[in-house]
Protein backbone atom coordinates (compact mmCIF):
# COMPACT_ATOMS: atom_id res chain seq x y z
CA UNK A 1 0.00 0.00 0.00
CA UNK A 2 1.23 3.86 -0.54
CA UNK A 3 1.68 5.76 1.57
CA UNK A 4 -0.90 8.68 2.15
CA UNK A 5 -0.32 12.24 0.87
CA UNK A 6 2.40 12.71 -1.73
CA UNK A 7 4.69 15.30 -2.61
CA UNK A 8 2.89 18.95 -3.44
CA UNK A 9 5.06 21.00 -5.92
CA UNK A 10 4.23 24.49 -6.32
CA UNK A 11 2.82 24.86 -9.86
CA UNK A 12 4.30 27.91 -12.12
CA UNK A 13 2.80 29.45 -15.43
CA UNK A 14 3.84 26.73 -17.62
CA UNK A 15 1.77 24.24 -15.74
CA UNK A 16 -1.37 26.15 -16.50
CA UNK A 17 -2.68 24.03 -19.35
CA UNK A 18 -1.96 21.06 -16.79
CA UNK A 19 -4.31 22.41 -14.25
CA UNK A 20 -6.39 23.57 -17.21
CA UNK A 21 -7.17 19.86 -17.98
CA UNK A 22 -7.58 19.24 -14.22
CA UNK A 23 -10.61 20.75 -13.87
CA UNK A 24 -12.08 19.73 -17.13
CA UNK A 25 -11.36 16.24 -16.01
CA UNK A 26 -13.85 16.88 -13.52
CA UNK A 27 -17.53 15.73 -14.43
CA UNK A 28 -20.20 18.70 -13.44
CA UNK A 29 -21.30 17.03 -10.00
CA UNK A 30 -17.37 17.83 -8.92
CA UNK A 31 -17.82 21.00 -10.40
CA UNK A 32 -20.68 22.19 -9.13
CA UNK A 33 -18.68 20.92 -5.45
CA UNK A 34 -15.73 22.70 -6.73
CA UNK A 35 -17.05 25.96 -8.01
CA UNK A 36 -20.37 26.19 -6.28
CA UNK A 37 -21.75 25.91 -10.01
CA UNK A 38 -21.13 23.67 -12.93
CA UNK A 39 -19.23 25.65 -15.08
CA UNK A 40 -18.75 25.35 -18.63
CA UNK A 41 -15.56 24.47 -20.61
CA UNK A 42 -15.44 27.84 -21.08
CA UNK A 43 -15.82 29.47 -18.13
CA UNK A 44 -13.12 26.65 -16.76
CA UNK A 45 -10.82 28.07 -19.08
CA UNK A 46 -11.40 31.42 -18.30
CA UNK A 47 -10.65 30.85 -14.47
CA UNK A 48 -7.70 29.14 -15.16
CA UNK A 49 -6.07 32.18 -17.37
CA UNK A 50 -6.68 34.44 -15.04
CA UNK A 51 -4.81 33.12 -12.43
CA UNK A 52 -1.93 35.33 -11.29
CA UNK A 53 0.66 33.53 -10.76
CA UNK A 54 2.86 37.01 -9.14
CA UNK A 55 -0.02 37.02 -6.82
CA UNK A 56 -1.42 33.88 -6.30
CA UNK A 57 0.11 30.12 -5.82
CA UNK A 58 -0.75 26.98 -7.46
CA UNK A 59 -0.35 23.65 -5.94
CA UNK A 60 -0.41 19.94 -7.46
CA UNK A 61 0.22 16.35 -6.47
CA UNK A 62 1.07 14.38 -9.62
CA UNK A 63 0.68 10.51 -10.18
CA UNK A 64 3.08 8.29 -11.27
CA UNK A 65 1.95 8.78 -15.06
CA UNK A 66 2.35 12.63 -14.26
CA UNK A 67 -1.34 13.51 -14.45
CA UNK A 68 -2.28 15.99 -11.88
CA UNK A 69 -4.16 14.35 -9.67
CA UNK A 70 -4.80 17.30 -7.47
CA UNK A 71 -4.52 21.19 -7.16
CA UNK A 72 -5.28 23.96 -4.83
CA UNK A 73 -5.44 27.58 -5.98
CA UNK A 74 -4.47 29.68 -2.76
CA UNK A 75 -5.69 33.70 -3.72
CA UNK A 76 -3.93 35.94 -1.70
CA UNK A 77 -6.07 38.89 -0.62
CA UNK A 78 -5.70 41.67 1.63
CA UNK A 79 -6.21 39.39 5.13
CA UNK A 80 -6.50 36.36 4.34
CA UNK A 81 -6.00 33.34 1.74
CA UNK A 82 -8.91 31.93 -0.06
CA UNK A 83 -8.28 28.42 -1.36
CA UNK A 84 -9.99 25.82 -3.77
CA UNK A 85 -8.97 22.44 -3.81
CA UNK A 86 -9.74 19.24 -6.10
CA UNK A 87 -8.82 16.07 -6.43
CA UNK A 88 -9.92 13.46 -9.83
CA UNK A 89 -12.02 11.17 -8.69
CA UNK A 90 -9.71 8.09 -9.03
CA UNK A 91 -7.29 9.74 -6.88
CA UNK A 92 -9.65 10.19 -3.74
CA UNK A 93 -9.17 8.89 -0.91
CA UNK A 94 -5.04 8.98 -0.77
CA UNK A 95 -4.26 11.80 1.20
CA UNK A 96 -3.90 14.40 -1.67
CA UNK A 97 -6.87 16.55 -0.24
CA UNK A 98 -5.25 16.96 3.30
CA UNK A 99 -1.73 17.50 1.56
CA UNK A 100 -2.92 20.06 -0.77
CA UNK A 101 -4.52 21.94 2.53
CA UNK A 102 -1.40 21.43 4.45
CA UNK A 103 1.03 23.05 1.46
CA UNK A 104 -1.55 25.62 1.35
CA UNK A 105 -1.41 26.70 5.10
CA UNK A 106 2.17 27.15 5.00
CA UNK A 107 2.11 29.56 2.21
CA UNK A 108 -0.53 31.40 4.02
CA UNK A 109 1.38 31.67 7.31
CA UNK A 110 4.75 32.71 5.62
CA UNK A 111 2.80 35.46 3.38
CA UNK A 112 2.23 36.49 6.70
CA UNK A 113 -1.53 36.09 6.76
CA UNK A 114 -3.16 35.87 9.57
CA UNK A 115 -6.03 33.65 7.99
CA UNK A 116 -7.09 31.01 5.61
CA UNK A 117 -10.41 30.82 4.52
CA UNK A 118 -12.51 28.11 2.15
CA UNK A 119 -15.97 28.39 1.53
CA UNK A 120 -17.70 25.64 -0.43
CA UNK A 121 -21.04 23.69 -0.27
CA UNK A 122 -22.59 22.56 2.87
CA UNK A 123 -23.18 19.14 1.24
CA UNK A 124 -19.63 18.43 -0.43
CA UNK A 125 -18.60 16.33 2.79
CA UNK A 126 -14.98 15.52 2.16
CA UNK A 127 -14.01 19.42 2.19
CA UNK A 128 -15.90 20.19 5.21
CA UNK A 129 -14.50 16.61 7.02
CA UNK A 130 -10.97 17.57 5.60
CA UNK A 131 -11.20 21.41 7.53
CA UNK A 132 -12.18 20.26 10.71
CA UNK A 133 -9.76 17.03 10.44
CA UNK A 134 -6.84 20.02 9.66
CA UNK A 135 -8.24 22.61 12.62
CA UNK A 136 -10.32 24.84 10.72
CA UNK A 137 -13.63 26.35 12.11
CA UNK A 138 -16.17 25.17 10.05
CA UNK A 139 -19.63 27.42 9.71
CA UNK A 140 -22.41 26.27 7.66
CA UNK A 141 -25.89 28.39 6.47
CA UNK A 142 -28.48 28.39 4.14
CA UNK A 143 -26.69 25.53 2.29
CA UNK A 144 -23.24 26.88 2.04
CA UNK A 145 -20.02 26.47 4.67
CA UNK A 146 -17.27 28.76 5.17
CA UNK A 147 -14.52 27.01 7.57
CA UNK A 148 -11.24 29.44 8.00
CA UNK A 149 -7.93 29.20 10.35
CA UNK A 150 -6.29 31.54 13.03
CA UNK A 151 -2.70 31.28 11.29
CA UNK A 152 0.61 31.63 13.22
CA UNK A 153 3.46 33.82 12.54
CA UNK A 154 6.31 32.70 10.11
CA UNK A 155 9.39 31.28 11.36
CA UNK A 156 12.77 29.36 10.05
CA UNK A 157 10.49 26.29 10.31
CA UNK A 158 7.88 27.25 8.38
CA UNK A 159 10.42 28.75 5.50
CA UNK A 160 12.50 26.18 5.90
CA UNK A 161 9.64 23.65 5.68
CA UNK A 162 8.27 25.02 2.24
CA UNK A 163 11.55 25.28 0.66
CA UNK A 164 12.12 21.55 1.47
CA UNK A 165 8.09 20.26 0.37
CA UNK A 166 8.99 22.30 -2.90
CA UNK A 167 12.13 20.47 -3.25
CA UNK A 168 10.94 16.80 -2.68
CA UNK A 169 8.35 17.61 -4.92
CA UNK A 170 10.44 18.20 -7.44
CA UNK A 171 12.80 15.12 -6.99
CA UNK A 172 9.80 13.22 -7.11
CA UNK A 173 8.56 14.61 -10.65
CA UNK A 174 11.47 14.55 -12.16
CA UNK A 175 11.61 10.73 -10.87
CA UNK A 176 8.60 10.18 -12.29
CA UNK A 177 9.52 11.54 -15.36
CA UNK A 178 12.23 9.68 -16.28
CA UNK A 179 10.99 6.53 -15.06
CA UNK A 180 8.03 7.52 -17.73
CA UNK A 181 11.03 8.14 -20.60
CA UNK A 182 12.49 4.60 -19.87
CA UNK A 183 9.78 2.80 -20.21
CA UNK A 184 9.38 0.71 -23.85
Amino acid sequence: MKPLGGPVRELTSLDRLAYEQHLLALGPEDRRLRFGTPPADSVVRAYVERIDFERDALFGVFSDDLTLAGAAHLARGEDHAELGVSVLPEYRGRGFGGALLERAMLRSRNWRLPKLFMHCLRENAPMMRLASNLGMHVATEAGEADAWLELAKPDANSYFGEVFAQRVALFDFALKTLRLQMQP
